[in-house]
């Protein structure tokens, strides 16, 4: 008797798809290079079809390309990448010190230099998870070049009319049209992308309204599309290549360790390091902004503004006065700025509260100043770090200080995480408190005590989840069948995120095993929704939250402060223990 066949259910395709992707860019990152139409560079948009990631859209449709991932992979990648046949990816190697300009894309902070007409070159100093990235996103952007392809020419491969009007625009108008010419090449351009004139001008307008950082649809679509004509018209192939100085060094926490030795030297010059020290991982503006608005800003020194009504003001003033005003205020009384140097591209802020100004601390924040005048505790933030860096940064900052060979280790009193993450049961701008990581694609969980709770949101007119989190190998792939396994299976997860694990499995090493810092450390983690991945229309490639966003981000910060200046004793210390399952 012959046995059943066993069906393999859509998660679990789509969870091998992204095993074979991992193994392929490895092999290749190690290998040295690969050519994104060649053998290899097929099996990783074979797999990458297969998945279909949800912030891809429609990338497996044979004439539509997909504009809303596009666009959101054009705001990733360098200014002009779409001109260029060589992407090679380097460690740091002196390009800083060359006249070439450097390029910083509009959403990831990452250093990259155009070399020539045809080479770009992208230093890569955040480890594994930025490869990764970067790789996802060209072979999703070289499988919509072969749409453009198609599309640009007819059954017997001539280039049809669209394809030279638009070849047009790009050489002799240079991409400049005026309003009237601009909706005719609409017209051309909705051909040649599959898509409506509607959705044309829609993905134009978005690229359009970041122009400094990149190249306009017209010359994003132009060149993707004549690159992809004379890889088979005349044999020249693209080419992803890795330098091996980037080889040698992924993975040994280079930059890490420069960054966070700088950051110990200059608390052992202010005599900090023996202080009670609260480690928070969020953007550079929030806390800042919270402790020293109503100080530095007069009209908000009345105590009927509310935090709200304050955040909201300075979140609107575009033209930037009065956030130069609270960091002026803010230079003068505790703040010490560190600006990152070492390849991580996380600078650091460093708030001495005996410094501050406690009788013009937003009332909100409850501070305790007999607390504060007795303790003194450090807040340190760090800036947001990205996937595997999370770790290297985190794990490197615990490790003890050494001065004359005396080994000193810090006082770290909480350690706090906020950040931004996809949800799976509400929706954008709703907040999120995790009591675990799932580290997708491995047997690592990490459950721990969470000293922020969905509770703490109860009385702020803000929906709060709370449960375990995914912490995944890359937001971008990720699809439905996935996330909708973590969401409705037993492990009822509420939202993915991509550096939870990280940080908790170096705050865990260092706790737990190494002892450099105390095993009953307060850990606090709280992430408000930038997208929901399983509602269409709501995934990261649809847009920013914008003003949306401005709420719960601050929601988060004034709770993780209320927590910072009070006493420990009236908190619920954490108590996590490690759970590898």
């Amino acid at each position: 008797m012959s046995k059943p066949t066993i069906q393999r259910t859509k998660a679990q395709e789509s969870r091998q798809a992204i095993e074979r992707l991992y193994i392929v860019m490895r092999h290749l990152f190690y290998r040295g290079y690969y050519k994104p139409l060649g053998a290899s560079g097929q099996a990783l948009l074979n797999s990458l079809r297969v998945l279909s990631p949800e912030i891809y859209g429609s990338m497996n449709e044979t004439e539509k390309v997909e504009l809303d991932g596009l666009v959101y992979v054009i705001d990733r990648l360098p200014k002009g990448i779409e001109e260029c046949r060589f992407v090679k990816l380097t460690s740091e190697e002196g390009y800083e010190h060359s006249t070439f300009e450097v390029i910083i894309p509009s959403k990831r902070r990452r250093n990259c230099y155009r070399v020539d007409r045809e080479t770009m070159c992208i230093e890569v100093t955040r480890g594994r998870s930025e490869i990764y990235d970067i790789l996802t996103h060209l072979t999703f952007m070289y499988n919509e070049a072969l749409k453009i392809k198609n599309n640009a020419t007819n059954e017997k491969g001539l280039k049809r009319r669209e394809w030279e009007k638009l070849e047009d625009i790009v050489l002799r108008k240079g991409g400049k049209l005026n309003k009237d010419d601009r909706e005719v090449a609409f017209t051309y351009l909705s051909t040649l992308l599959g898509r409506t004139y509607e959705e044309t001008e829609n993905a134009f307008l978005r690229l359009e309204s970041n122009r400094a950082e990149n190249n306009g649809l017209y010359q994003v679509v132009y060149w993707l599309g004549k690159l992809a004509i004379l890889s088979e018209e005349d044999g020249v192939s693209r080419e992803v290549s890795f330098t091996s100085t980037l080889r040698e060094r992924i993975g040994h926490h280079i930059y890490g360790e420069q960054w966070a030795d700088r950051i110990k030297s200059v608390l052992a010059k202010k005599d900090l390091l023996d202080r009670p020290i609260h480690i928070i991982s969020a953007n550079l503006h929030s806390v800042v902004n919270s402790i020293y608005a109503k100080a530095a800003i007069s009209e908000f020194k009345k105590d009927e503004v509310s935090f709200d009504d304050m955040i909201v003001k300075i979140a609107k003033d575009d033209s930037g006065a009065l956030q130069n005003s609270i960091y002026s205020y803010a230079n003068k009384n505790g703040l010490t700025f560190i600006e990152s140097r070492s390849g991580t591209n996380l600078s650091v802020q460093i708030i001495d509260t005996s410094k501050l100004p406690l009788t013009n601390v937003h009332e909100e924040l409850g501070l305790d100043a007999k607390y504060i005048k007795q303790e003194k505790p450090v807040i340190f933030v760090m800036d947001y770090a990205f996937g595997e860096q999370a770790f290297e940064t985190m794990d490197e900052l615990l490790k003890p200080y050494y001065r004359d060979e005396e080994e000193i280790k810090m006082n770290i009193a909480s350690i706090s995480i906020m950040g931004k993450a996809g949800i799976l049961e509400g929706d954008k701008g709703d907040i999120m408190t995790p009591s675990a990581h799932i580290f997708e694609g491995t047997t690592d969980n990490y459950p721990f005590r969470n000293d922020l709770t969905a509770e703490d949101f109860k009385d702020e007119k803000a929906d709060a989840y709370e449960g375990p989190m995914v912490t995944v190998l890359g937001t971008s792939l990720q699809n439905k069948d996935i996330l909708q396994y973590f969401k409705e299976s037993s492990w009822k997860s509420i939202g993915l995120e991509m550096e939870g694990a990280h940080y908790q499995k170096a705050i865990q090493l260092a706790s737990k095993i190494r002892g450099f810092i105390k095993e009953d450390v307060i850990v606090r983690y709280a992430y408000y929704a930038s997208d929901n991945p399983l509602l269409t229309g709501k995934t990261l490639a649809s847009g920013s939250l914008g003003m949306a966003g401005v709420r719960p981000t601050y929601l988060i910060t004034k709770k993780i402060l209320q927590k910072v200046f009070k006493p420990a004793s009236n908190q619920n210390k954490n108590k996590e223990k490690m759970v590898t399952a």
